[in-house]
């Protein structure tokens, strides 16, 4: 079955000036302060798109690489899973870098390494960001 999420965003005022409202309405977790500077600068408390896209592939990574290892009888401990989206303002989107580590119980660190390739290649958001540069850090 299909699901469909959604959230929305409320922008006021032009790009550089401007701020705006990133709402999660499916979850109803929350609304997050979104602008330019802290897209192109500090963040500051204020989120942007590179951080809810790194917060995505991130979360997406470590239930893709959770579930391969299961499948292989390899089921995790724990994995620690973070993204980096980098973003260079006039071009866009450069590069995202994802760090995994963690303990997978009869697992040797070749292993895990190429399990871990496989995942990042079969994760959906890893999918749908195909146009960027993906480097997966390992350890």
């Amino acid at each position: 079955m299909a699901t469909t999420r959604k959230s929305s965003t409320i922008w006021n005022g032009n790009l550089i000036e401007g701020k705006g409202r990133v709402s999660l309405d499916s979850s109803k977790v929350g609304v997050f302060d979104v602008s330019w500077p802290a897209r192109s600068e500090e963040p500051y408390g204020v989120t942007s798109p590179e951080e809810l896209i790194a917060a995505a592939h991130s979360a997406c990574f470590a239930m893709a690489f959770s579930h391969s290892l299961s499948q292989a009888g390899t089921p995790p401990t724990q994995l620690r899973t973070s993204a980096e989206v980098d973003f260079q303002p006039g071009t866009g989107i450069t590069e995202i870098r994802l760090h995994v580590s963690g303990e997978v119980p009869g697992l040797d660190a070749a292993g895990f390494e190429a399990a871990a390739q496989s995942a990042k290649e079969g994760c959906p958001v890893s999918q749908a960001l195909k146009a960027v540069p993906i480097k997966l850090m390992v350890g």
